[in-house]
């Protein structure tokens, strides 16, 4: 009974075994290839974008800067693949990019069928609609029998589906694949009204040819809770990232700002040194350096830095910080200690 009870032992410690190294396969590819390969959009202002020299800014690309930071101590150790809303979920799921990070929505399907993991929410948003101001229109009710433009493969679609049939409204989807093929048929007038989630639709109104002869709707039909997508299977490197997206937010509930980072080394709040890496081996339990959490805040900032830069009041987007304010100031942005 004893060699049965030490057979059981000795096997159940090789399937844990060969369960950490599976689980280890991602951060160590990432490793050995040397930066990290990030699924974004086809161009969010805000959130994804390109500039004419092919330098990637927003948001989303932020949550890739910063596990460049934390795995190589470099942000720029990540590049990126653009791919529409129909291509992301086979990209990730072939192995073609090591995450998604970009604005993706977490739904109970993606979550469980799919083969993939939702590793938190980096932007709370929901649908909306953006019509000329020459309709007239100052209510989603009035879009009744309306023409509406959309991207294909998405929630934005079956929103829509939703919200129209709930009411017996009549309405027309007109849908592309590829993000700017919407924003030029909505522009050239080829249907009355353009919906995606709220922050897309500031973001692609940049784009019309004049963008303040429109106008989003105030109505939100839908919660849209955007965040970065990994491969189920991998827990290692599903800690990770949504661990670095825990650390920026705790940076900045901390006081912790890309700008005083150094002198915060030396805090004496023991929940700073932790995040700083100045205690524990947070980074280490999670396969990276313990100063990766310096080395993120450093490089890339806290969230509130993050949501500024790209998409703040102070940007053309003109976003405020609404529900995705921290849960101290208002908000619905929280994350679990690092301890």
């Amino acid at each position: 009974m004893k060699t049965k009870i030490l057979a059981i032992a000795a096997g159940a410690a090789i399937s844990m075994v060969a369960a950490q190294a599976a689980s280890a396969a991602t951060l160590d590819d990432i490793k050995k290839k040397g930066h990290v390969q990030c699924g974004v959009s086809q161009g969010l202002a805000g959130f994804s974008n390109p500039d004419d020299k092919g330098n990637w800014t927003g948001m989303d690309v932020d949550v890739c800067r910063a596990l460049g930071a934390a795995i190589f101590g470099d942000a720029t150790k990540a590049k990126y693949t653009a791919l529409s809303a129909k291509e992301r979920f086979t990209a990730l799921q072939s192995g073609e990019v090591d995450l998604l990070s970009r604005n993706t929505t977490w739904t109970a399907t993606r979550d469980t069928a799919l083969g993939l993991n939702f590793a938190g929410v980096n932007y709370y948003d929901g649908q909306g609609f953006m019509v000329r101001k020459s309709l007239g229109v100052t209510s989603a009710l009035q879009l009744a029998g309306a023409a509406i433009c959309t991207n294909t493969g998405t929630t934005t679609e079956l929103n829509v589906a939703d919200g129209f049939r709930a009411d017996k409204r009549r309405y027309e989807v007109v849908a592309f694949e590829k993000a700017d093929e919407v924003v030029q048929a909505y522009d050239k007038g080829r249907c009355d009204v353009y919906t995606t989630d709220a922050s897309g639709l500031y973001s692609q109104r940049l784009k019309l040819a004049n963008a303040d002869d429109h106008i989003v709707l105030p109505e939100i039909i839908s919660k849209e809770p955007l965040g970065p997508v990994v491969r189920q299977g991998d827990d290692q490197w599903f800690n990770l990232v949504k661990w670095t997206m825990y650390l920026m937010l705790n940076a900045e509930e901390l006081g912790v700002t890309s700008k005083n980072v150094d002198e915060m080394k030396s805090s004496g709040n023991p929940a700073v040194k932790r995040i700083l890496g100045v205690e524990g081996n947070f980074g280490e339990n999670l396969g990276v350096g313990n100063d990766w959490g310096y080395n993120i805040i450093k490089q890339v900032g806290n969230y509130g830095e993050v949501f500024d830069a790209n998409v703040g009041p102070d940007t053309p987007l003109g976003i405020a910080r609404g529900v995705n304010a921290l849960w101290s100031k208002g908000g619905i942005q929280y994350a679990p200690p690092i301890r």
